[in-house]
């Protein structure tokens, strides 16, 4: 069995503006790494398909899709939030990677695939039900829990988002879901200052301070993931991989080595191993360090394509 790689040319049309953080430049270095290693020949790469409008609504509501629709400029620029910039080649760019997390959950639950990453931008943990924020229009991560809910009948998913910043959206969307166990890792106090407070009894929150060093980081995540998650017994476990909490990120004050990533990665290796099968599907969210990000999403993908 293999490992999916989810790559499109169309994710690098989407462009914030000069100096924005959330880059084309970002999945140049992703795909400029892997070129230069053993794992170019082992992924099994695949472009993926725009997400149906019939997927969409399984997470977002029909209005909000037309607000995107009816802001989406014929040229130039359109500020959904300070942060977060549509042009015309936006919502392509993020139907392409909401449809890529539909298919990978596709292809693994049909064990076509061990695992899968989707190297994929706009990234979509921060997009609420029927809110754009964050550089996020689409939920990804919340639209294939529900593909794998709705259309495989799975029973327990588990999401796990380690990005520096809480996955807000997807707490918005999953809270109060059974179905669902969402294990989150976040600095705090940080953006987006939301749903901290907010915690239902399937979302477990594990607030870290800014300066937290790697071995302090691994013990609280580890206490506070890692029962959770076996005594959750999910039949799949999705990823939520934001790898702006290294030590080199602009956007944070983590002190995570591109080690502790694949010490992250093999953790969630070893629940889906345990309870689902090795079915786990991984999404790029954020990390904003060229090299940095390259380097940890690298060493991702060595541990996913050990299995």
């Amino acid at each position: 069995m293999t490992t999916a790689f989810f790559s499109h040319d169309d994710f690098q049309k989407h462009i914030m503006g000069p100096g924005h953080p959330e880059s084309p430049e970002r999945l140049a270095a992703i795909l400029s790494y892997i070129a230069d290693t053993e794992l170019n020949d082992t992924l099994d790469w695949v472009k993926p398909d725009e997400i149906t409008r019939d997927q969409l609504t399984t997470v977002h509501p029909e209005m909000y899709l037309q607000q995107l629709e009816q802001l989406e400029p014929r040229e130039g620029e359109v500020y959904t939030d300070p942060d977060t910039v549509m042009t015309p080649y936006t919502l392509r760019a993020a139907r392409l990677a909401a449809g890529a997390n539909v298919q990978a959950v596709d292809m693994v639950l049909s064990s076509q695939v061990t695992n899968a990453f989707i190297c994929a931008r706009p990234p979509g943990h921060h997009a609420e039900r029927a809110t754009s924020m964050g550089f996020c229009f689409y939920n990804n991560i919340a639209l294939a829990a529900m593909r794998a809910l709705t259309f495989h009948r799975l029973k327990r998913i588990a999401i796990v988002d380690f990005d520096v910043h809480q996955g807000n959206g997807t707490v918005d969307i999953v809270q109060g879901d059974e179905r669902i166990l969402m294990c989150s890792s976040f600095q705090h106090p940080f953006y987006p200052h939301s749903h901290i407070h907010r915690q239902a009894d399937n979302i477990v929150n594990i607030p870290i301070k800014a300066g937290t060093s790697s071995t302090d980081y691994r013990k609280q995540v580890e206490d506070g993931w890692l029962h959770a998650l076996q005594d959750f017994r999910p039949q799949l476990v999705l990823v939520s991989a934001g790898f702006d909490g290294h030590r080199l990120d602009p956007l944070a004050q983590l002190n995570l080595e591109t080690a502790d990533y694949r010490w992250l990665t093999e953790m969630l290796i070893s629940v889906a191993h345990d309870h689902a099968n090795d079915r786990l599907v991984s999404t790029l969210e954020g990390g904003y360090h060229l090299k940095a990000l390259a380097e940890s999403v690298g060493t991702h993908l060595e541990a996913l394509t050990a299995v």
